[in-house]
């Protein structure tokens, strides 16, 4: 079983895998690694001049973690939780890129795409623009900083078309209202959801946000 958390910058994605993991038998976290990204610091600072380095680096990277460890884990029969996916990629760089540079980005990012598993589930943790900028700030990440709202609204409304228009299975849940670092009903909650969605025992059917 392979359940990837989707989500926005500072939405709460490797946080809430990390919470679920104890909830699944058997299972391995898959989490991005990407601090390693050399251009990641000066991008922030230069979106424009250094957003092809950027994303390219991070194509690459995840290519690399995602061809080798998935496959490694499904292969064990174990549960897989993952606090993001390989699609994740072309979002950012339908954002950042441009011209002739979108269209290379494309042209590889297919032609990687095609050998990569796709989860069983995607869970969208959707927030709005003020909830994510409140989050990005609490993390307080030194080259996070300087993040733009008007970044973070973009990159928003891109997941949001995302996930209005993709056909793989996915669970949208509105992470507003929920608290699932302080709050263990509310990762109950979420654990619920992902459970019934993929028809995974025990769970109750009736248990809706806001109950």
């Amino acid at each position: 079983m392979y359940i990837a958390i989707e989500g926005v910058i500072g939405v709460g994605k490797t946080t809430l895998a990390r919470l679920l993991q104890p909830s699944f038998q058997n299972s391995e976290l898959l989490l991005e690694v990407f601090e390693e990204n050399p251009f990641l610091s000066d991008f922030y600072g230069d979106r424009a001049r250094y957003a092809f380095q950027t994303q390219l680096f991070f194509l690459l990277s995840r290519y690399r973690q995602q061809n080798t460890t998935v496959p490694a884990i499904l292969n064990q029969g174990r549960t897989l939780l993952a606090d993001y996916t390989f699609a994740k990629d072309s979002l950012f760089a339908r954002i950042n890129l441009q011209g002739d540079e979108l269209s290379m980005y494309h042209r590889v990012h297919e032609a990687l795409a095609e050998k990569i598993p796709t989860p069983n589930l995607t869970v969208y943790l959707a927030a709005n623009v003020n909830t994510l900028m409140t989050r990005i700030a609490q993390r307080d990440r030194s080259y996070e900083r300087s993040m733009e709202r008007s970044y973070i609204a973009d990159l928003s409304a891109a997941y949001d078309d995302f996930f209005a228009n993709t056909r793989g299975p996915y669970l949208v849940i509105d992470s507003n209202p929920l608290d699932f670092v302080r709050y263990p009903d509310h990762l109950k909650l979420i654990e619920n959801r992902i459970r019934e969605a993929l028809g995974i025992s025990p769970y109750q059917p009736a248990l809706l946000d806001g109950d």
